[in-house]
Parts: structure tokens; sequence; C-alpha cells
């Protein structure tokens, strides 16, 4: 006798969740990445979690520019310059400038799994921070300086400016510069590149040059794709001051003076003059009849 067969659906196993996802997982061995909850689970950008995702992946030494990453993905500068910012930011990401044993200066890349950099116990340790130079004792330099010059030196706190910000700059700097990536949307600037772009836009205004002149100078033939990061461009196109228009005279304009309208008492023809009462055919007219 043929078993009966049953139509009915089989019943979930107990702990099953009955919407959502459902993990199907799978021992990984070899070829696999190890990266924390929260950054998986970053609010935000999907594009800056999967760049960070590949970056975590890579070996090291591998290529991580923008360049490097725009082969990868099919994402543009824009996008991958901006994921690069925010993970920066984030603590993810640190980019610095070292100096190699020949003298040339490079930029390193290092990737956190943790931001901050704490250092994992299994993994590799934390790169070493570049060395500073040893600070002298304070008594040595007073003694020096006034040795020197007679005086005290000036405390460094003293001589070095404090650093500009977007509520010291000129705002109508600040909006024009802001305003350029609706023109070019690749010209996406911070707070600081907008800080320090500020002054020569000013520069620029006081000159007299309308807002949508520099705008149009900004803007205008940038190549494709940028070389480098927008704010240097600009600060190169900035980098000469325009000449001020000429200031306006103020003595008041001459206008000539007009004669007004009257009608010629010998013919009613219309004329200007100031001075006579017929016109120049009738008082010609009277110069013959008083010569005959």
């Amino acid at each position: 006798m043929a078993d009966s067969q049953s139509n009915a659906r089989l019943r979930a196993d107990a702990g099953t969740p009955t919407s959502g996802v459902i993990h199907v997982r799978t021992r990984l061995t070899a070829d696999f990445t190890v990266i924390s909850n929260a950054l998986a689970q970053r609010r935000g950008s999907a594009v800056t979690v999967g760049v960070a995702a590949y970056i975590a992946s890579l070996p090291d030494g591998s290529p991580v520019s923008i360049a490097a990453l725009c082969e990868h993905f099919s994402e543009g500068e824009i996008l991958i310059s901006r994921a690069l910012r925010e993970l920066e930011a984030a603590g993810y990401l640190e980019r610095r400038r070292e100096r190699t044993p020949s003298g040339q200066v490079r930029t390193r890349t290092y990737s956190y799994d943790v931001p901050g950099g704490i250092p994992n116990p299994d993994g590799p340790p934390e790169p070493p921070k570049p060395s500073r130079p040893r600070k002298r004792p304070a008594a040595a330099v007073v003694h020096e300086a006034v040795r020197e010059t007679g005086q005290p030196p000036v405390p460094a706190e003293a001589e070095a400016p404090a650093p500009l910000t977007v509520t010291d700059a000129d705002p109508r700097a600040v909006a024009l510069l802001a305003s350029l990536r609706r023109v070019d949307p690749r010209l996406i600037l911070s707070e600081r590149e907008v800080a320090r772009l500020a002054p020569a836009v000013a520069r620029w205004l006081a000159a007299g040059l309308l807002p949508t002149h520099i705008t149009d100078h900004l803007t205008a033939r940038l190549p494709v794709p940028l070389p480098a990061r927008p704010a240097g461009i600009l600060a190169y196109r900035l980098k000469e001051t325009p000449l001020p228009l000429p200031a306006r005279s103020t003595e008041p304009s001459v206008r000539p003076v007009v004669a007004p309208m009257v009608n010629c008492d010998g013919c009613d023809r219309g004329m200007r003059t100031a001075e006579h009462d017929r016109c120049r055919d009738c008082r010609t007219g009277d110069e013959l009849r008083a010569a005959g």
C-alpha cells in the first residue's frame, strides 16, 4: 500500500524568526575578513561601509588612493573621497605624511578595526607614531634669548595666529564658496577649506568683482577628473588678487544748456531760441525788405 502524502507545510524549527532575515551560516577557514558590527551597521552612506570593508579585506601594502578605489568601485571620485573623509573623521582611517630615510615625503594610510587605533592583541602592533624633536628646557631657552637680544622670548601661543573659522570669515565669501557645488557637484568643500579660501574671495569682492564673475572664474574649464582636492585648484585660481576698479568721479556732470521751444511771431513756426522772437527765415525777409 502506498504511503500517504501530506500537503501540510513543515513546522518551523523552534526559535526561527517568522519575518526578517534568516542567516545560513558557513564556517569559513580562508579568504574572509572580520569587521566590527559598529562598522558594518554604521548609519549613513552604504558607500562608506563598503569602502571600509574593502580596505579591511586588502593585504598590507595595497594601494587605497582615490584613483585605486575608483578602479574597483563604480562610484566616482566625489563619493569615494567623501567616504574616505567620513572614515577618517570616525577614526577608522588615518593618513600620515612621513619622511623616508632618503628625504622624500609620502602619505601612508592606516586602517583600524576599532576607532581610535586600539590595537588587537592577536594582530600586528600599532604602527609607531612619528618621533618629535625633544624640547629644550624652558630655562635654557630664556637664558639664550636674553643673552642674544636682551629681552625674554615671546611665548609661542602669542606668536601663532588663531586658526580661521567659518564664523570669522566674510559671510558673502562663505556663501559664494558653498554655492560652487551647485555649478559643479565636484566642488565639495569642508568648513576648514572654506575658512581658508574665504579671505581671498573677500578680497576679490572688495576689488569690485561681482559674485557671478568670481563663480565663473572658479568653475570654468575644470579638468576631468580633478587631479587633486578642489580646494587646491580654487586656491590656485584665487592666488592673484585683481586690481580694484577705478573710483567713480564725484564731480557733477555738466549738461549742455538747451534753449526753450517757442513759436516764431512772424510765421508761427516752432523753434528753439532764447534770443530772438522770429525765426531765421523771417529775420532774413525783414532784412531784405529793409534794404530794398
